[in-house]
């Protein structure tokens, strides 16, 4: 199975979002903002992240922007999981590098599809 990266500081919404990833049976690796994300994703390489675009320090926009374009990590596919629904946040997120985006509150039946999507095999 996958190892997947959950980047939000919000305690409650990292647990959610870490149960639904553990029932499909995969590993989980968690950071509290954008600038911790980058460097667990530089650090441990995960197969996949689900990245919070409001957080502190460094956004969600900003890491993924910083991991799409670092030749290390530009690989691994991030999909935005964010509370930010206007279609232009949707369309900055996916210049950024985003491969997928995803509103809160998360419909678990999106986010397994989003997740079976983008990870291999």
């Amino acid at each position: 199975m996958a190892r997947i990266l959950i980047v939000d500081d919000s305690p409650s919404q990292l647990l959610g979002l870490k149960r639904v990833v553990e029932k499909l049976g995969h590993e989980t690796l968690t950071a509290e903002d954008g600038a911790a994300g980058v460097e667990v994703a530089k650090r441990e390489i995960p197969d996949l992240i689900l990245m919070d675009v409001v957080m502190p320090n460094l956004n969600g926009f900003q890491a993924t922007r910083t991991i799409s374009k670092d030749a290390a990590t530009a690989h691994i596919p991030v999909v935005l999981v964010t509370t930010k629904d206007q279609e232009t946040d949707r369309v900055w997120g996916m210049r950024q590098g985003a491969k997928a985006y995803v509103t809160k509150p998360i419909k678990e039946e999106e986010l397994v599809a989003t997740l079976k999507e983008l990870l291999p095999g």
